[in-house]
């Protein structure tokens, strides 16, 4: 491991702390209980480190929810691939390993606080879109131009946005972990994924 990669990942692991502390605190004391202060405080760094990583305490707090932690595991994945497989079913299995509990979980805290601290919506939004894009971006890789221009656009902005009514709870879906008494009419998660990429394959 050469020094640049080692200096990305204690960068990378800086960034993370310093949102999860971001995220904490907003959870415990709302958006306007907490300053930039208390979060270096609490993860143990500066002032100046924090702003060499965000903008304000919202930009933290945002990243700690769309920080997706398991791109070892994908990039593993991706390695292990059939050349023959297909789009929708690549994005499936990036969903599948990208969207768990703990994710989705935070996902969905993060757009509640949205709603009470309008603030945070630039964040989010733009957190969804690197999310969105990222994927996007690994399956015109995948692709090897196979597809006409805009398709891996179309799939991917497709899945996102089918995404966004779990997270803002209008759609009565349970997260990964949640157990079905907590509400009987909802279907899981898995269900709505396999669902979904069932209308995206075949039509709606």
């Amino acid at each position: 491991m050469n020094k640049q990669n080692l200096r990305d990942i204690k960068r990378e692991a800086t960034a993370n702390a310093l949102a999860d502390a971001a995220f904490a605190l907003a959870l415990e004391k709302g958006m306007d209980g907490f300053v930039v202060e208390d979060v270096v405080q609490r993860a143990g760094y500066s002032r100046r480190t924090f702003a060499n990583h965000y903008s304000c305490k919202e930009e933290a707090v945002a990243s700690a929810a769309v920080i997706f932690k398991g791109a070892e595991e994908v990039k593993d994945w991706i390695e292990g691939l059939n050349e023959d497989i297909s789009p929708p079913d690549i994005l499936y299995h990036l969903m599948k390993m990208q969207l768990t509990g703990e994710h989705i979980g935070k996902l969905r805290q993060l757009v509640l606080l949205s709603k009470q601290y309008p603030s945070l919506e630039p964040f989010i939004l733009s957190g969804l879109r690197r999310l969105q894009i990222s994927a996007q971006e690994t399956l015109n890789e995948l692709s090897l131009g196979r597809y006409p221009n805009g398709y891996t656009h179309l799939l991917a902005g497709a899945v996102y946005g089918a995404v966004l009514p779990i997270l803002d709870g209008s759609l009565n879906v349970l997260l990964p972990g949640q157990s079905v008494d907590e509400s009987p009419e909802a279907v899981t998660f898995d269900h709505y994924l396999d669902t979904m990429f069932d209308y995206l394959r075949n039509g709606f």
